[in-house]
């Protein structure tokens, strides 16, 4: 009888616990006898999962967050290893968390296989990572074409999965019965507000978006404004903020309901991040906000090389989205632009028509299952 199959998967992030838990399910789909352990959050353990240690607390900003966390990565890797030590799984599968995970890697140092899920970045900055994936990574799965072409001049295996997005995007309860769940009216215009998965991202971003919705609802009083509460972040975090914030306007903070809150959005205000992908799929009118602390900025940005920092944009090869980084993250600013765009049915139109014709470049439906077959094909093979 063939031995039981063991993989052991490492997410850092939100994100990557959302992205993994589909692939999870698909090997289980393919394989019920495998176990799959994992450093993962709710939705990895939703997915069937058995977590060895939880993601909360893990994601970083910039460079001081490394460091201030810096023991509980070494404690993580220290458990990691132990684990592979006593229980040699079949393989490793890295999802995205560039920092910890490639170090990783390194330190796995091919004593079992290696399968990196997500792509890190390396086609935006810090380019001399592709060496440390040339070297110690033995499968690439990425979402994006232009991933799997870039992998493929550096002569790396990779192959192109499409965005499991696409199959993760549904709603629980339509447009009426969300609205009188939340007891909001259908009358007014509904504004979306998606500050990040993270903490330190809430902190900085929901202040910008809860002041440009103040200035909104002065140029527009029928509006009302909704925030798409992150499972990953501790509700009082977002309720300090909007206390904090003393701007009056109405906003209904919503947990877990991504989907429902951008189904009855009319428009949104969303973190550079997954949601903007989550938001393009949805084919709603949005701008794209983000900010960090000055100094983590300042260290960052010579780093990046594109135009761009929003997927939707830098997927679609020009500026689909509006984005306001850093210094543009300006709530007048922002609120001018939402303004024009809201005022304007031609320009809101426009922007829906080209969401819809960029969902495509996403691929098809079933990026989970085929990252499955990928996964159990490179283990028949080693």
């Amino acid at each position: 009888m063939e031995e039981k199959k063991h993989i052991l998967v490492i997410c850092g992030e939100a994100s990557g616990d959302l992205n993994a838990s589909g692939l999870a399910r698909s090997l289980k789909e393919s394989d019920p006898q495998m176990r799959i352990s994992c450093v993962g959050g709710i939705h990895m353990r939703a997915a069937g999962a058995e977590v060895i240690s939880d993601i909360r607390g893990l994601s970083v900003i910039g460079f001081f967050d490394v460091i201030k966390k810096l023991p509980k990565f070494f404690a993580l890797k220290k458990l990691i290893r132990k684990k592979i030590k006593e229980e040699k799984p079949d393989a490793v599968i890295l999802v995205d968390f560039s920092g910890f995970n490639l170090r990783l890697a390194k330190e796995i140092n091919k004593t079992i296989p290696v399968i990196y899920y997500v792509s890190p970045q390396v086609w935006a900055s810090r380019p001399g990572r592709i060496k440390t994936i040339k070297e110690y990574i033995h499968k690439m799965i990425v979402f994006f074409k232009f991933e799997e072409e870039f992998y493929k001049k550096h002569q790396i295996d990779v192959d192109c999965i499409g965005h499991p997005l696409l199959d993760a995007a549904g709603i629980s309860m339509d447009e009426e019965e969300f609205l009188n769940k939340l007891h909001l009216s259908d009358s007014k215009t509904i504004i979306a507000l998606l500050p990040g998965s993270r903490p330190q991202e809430v902190s900085k971003i929901l202040p910008v978006m809860l002041k440009t919705g103040k200035l909104i609802q002065k140029k527009i009083p029928e509006v009302q404004f909704i925030i798409a509460k992150s499972a990953h972040v501790d509700i009082n975090i977002y309720k300090r903020k909007v206390d904090k914030s003393g701007i009056g306007i109405d906003v209904k903070i919503i947990d877990n309901k991504t989907y429902e809150c951008l189904n009855i959005a009319k428009f949104c205000l969303v973190a550079s991040g997954t949601a903007t992908l989550e938001t393009a799929i949805a084919a709603k009118p949005f701008v794209i906000i983000y900010k960090m602390g000055l100094l983590n900025y300042l260290l960052y940005r010579p780093q990046v090389k594109i135009p761009y920092i929003g997927m939707v944009n830098i997927v679609a090869q020009k500026k689909i989205i509006p984005e306001f980084i850093q210094f543009s993250a300006n709530p007048k600013k922002i609120a001018e632009e939402v303004i024009r765009i809201l005022q304007n049915p031609s320009k809101m139109k426009q922007m829906q028509s080209e969401l819809e014709q960029f969902r495509p470049l996403l691929g098809e439906e079933g990026a989970s299952r085929r990252a499955a077959r990928i996964v159990l094909e490179f283990l028949h093979q080693k």
